[in-house]
């Protein structure tokens, strides 16, 4: 794939880079791995406050990053502004929190003195050189979620971008540089995918995370299993939305379409199976499959869209295969179904998908376990709680969750029995900087944000102390 910014409203390529080269990429392995060794012993109110300047400087950026992450992946102009700020907010948050996240643990004396030691502690210490291996669903948010954290715990990274958000991923070395990291804090490789396993081989190079595939994450996971490296993965979601008898159904079929269409419908976290009791199904399906057709689909710069484009056209191409798969094998289009129809002009050169509801599905369609990357929902119609759950775990993946309920034992029987890393009652999944964030099956391992994030990439390092002998101790 090239490394360009290729307009995906209508497929105009705007601009197009070289990718470095061996020789650049060693320098720059270099710089990131001398760097580690000095910026490892910075304080953190010195990284706080150049993390500080970094919220700053994106804040004021704000409007500018937000056109040019619209125009290179085709999200709507409110959603990229939003996703800036949400940037900023969590370099502020890891700023004022970090110290306390990683503040020295001190075990009982009493815990420990059959160990022999007259005190001990663990100590949370850098791991160095961090690869960061990132998509372009959300270029900014999910390059600063690692990126935040690992600076403020004194590692530095090297980031790996999606090759069709160029120009993001440059502004995002360029805004760690203009903040005042020293030079390899933070550093951008414009490198092909097949040149990934190569920088992560190298022993300069501590771990790696990655947010993308299944089959990208499988191959980082090799490579970093070949060599002992520690990674976190974040991959695929199909995340299921219960609605039971006593949810607020209004409420929840309207919540049920930001959380499907949210990013164009192009987010692992976005709810994408609706599984709904018979009691309620017809109310919800009205509501929610109204409110789906009714979206506006448009130019992304536009305040007025509401979905705009896929990323890619070969993107629109798998997921016209998922529904054409399902359509033939039975299920019903209540709204959308294909391309958007008659709209002229610019959307019919782009990589448009109409938002869409499907019915009727079942195990035998591809996209009863396949993600759908894309403005499209399906429908299930169910019993009770147990079906809806059995339901809701035929799946590979197992990023997060919604239910709409209000009664209490439901509640807990979701929370103990759904196979997934979140699950959030009467509202929908969203990442924030406080609660931790990751999956469990094929959606992967380890976990992003809060404490248990900025921990990931760090040594916890057991410090033990004996008797000195000064006092016969």
């Amino acid at each position: 794939m090239p490394i360009a910014t290729v307009n995906p409203a209508n497929g105009e390529t705007l601009k197009t880079f070289d990718a470095i080269g061996e020789e650049e990429t060693e320098r720059r392995i270099a710089t990131a791995y001398a760097t580690s060794r000095t910026y490892r012993t910075t304080e953190f109110a010195e990284r706080a406050a150049l993390l500080e300047k970094a919220a700053d400087l994106l804040d004021a950026d704000r409007d500018a990053i937000a056109r040019t992450m619209t125009l290179e992946m085709g999200k709507p102009l409110a959603a990229a502004r939003a996703e800036a700020a949400k940037c900023a907010k969590a370099m502020r948050w890891y700023a004022a929190n970090a110290e306390r996240l990683l503040a020295d643990e001190h075990p009982a004396d009493d815990d420990v003195r059959d160990s022999g030691a007259t005190r001990a502690r663990v100590h949370y210490r850098p791991l160095g050189v961090v690869l960061a291996v990132m998509p372009w669903n959300f270029p900014l948010w999910q390059v600063v979620r690692f990126a935040a954290p690992a600076l403020m715990a004194g590692n530095v990274g090297l980031l790996k971008h999606a090759s069709n958000v160029p120009q993001t991923a440059l502004y995002l070395g360029d805004l760690f540089r203009r903040a005042g990291f020293p030079a390899g804090a933070f550093q951008t490789l414009l490198i092909g995918s097949g040149a990934v396993e190569a920088v992560l081989r190298d022993d300069r190079v501590a771990a790696a995370t990655l947010t993308g595939s299944e089959p990208a994450g499988r191959s980082v996971a090799a490579t970093a299993g070949d060599t002992v490296k520690k990674t976190v993965l974040e991959l695929g979601g199909s995340d299921p939305y219960l609605v039971m008898p006593s949810a607020d159904v209004e409420r929840a079929a309207k919540t049920a379409v930001t959380a499907r269409v949210q990013n164009n419908g192009q987010s692992c976290i976005a709810a994408k199976r609706f599984i709904v009791h018979t009691d309620v199904y017809d109310a919800f399906a009205e509501r929610f499959t109204a409110a789906m057709d009714a979206l506006t689909v448009g130019d992304p710069l536009q305040e007025a869209t509401d979905v705009g484009p896929l990323s890619t056209e070969q993107g629109r191409a798998d997921l016209e295969e998922l529904v054409d798969d399902a359509l033939g094998r039975g299920a019903e289009a209540l709204c959308g179904g294909g391309r958007p129809r008659g709209l002229g002009g610019e959307l019919e050169q782009g990589w448009f998908y109409a938002p869409t509801v499907l019915a009727g599905i079942t195990p035998q369609m591809r996209i009863h376990r396949e993600e759908t990357f894309g403005p499209v929902a399906t429908l299930y119609r169910v019993s009770g709680l147990e079906e809806a759950l059995e339901i809701a775990n035929d799946t590979p993946f197992g990023l997060s969750s919604n239910v709409w309920t209000r009664d209490p034992d439901e509640m807990e029987a979701c929370v103990r029995d759904l196979e997934a890393g979140g699950v959030f009652f009467n509202g929908m999944t969203a990442s924030h900087p406080a609660l931790p964030f990751g999956g469990v099956k094929r959606s992967g391992y380890g976990r992003e944000l809060a404490g248990h994030g900025i921990r990931e990439f760090c040594n916890a390092t057991t410090v033990w102390y004996g008797p000195t002998g000064d006092d016969g101790a």
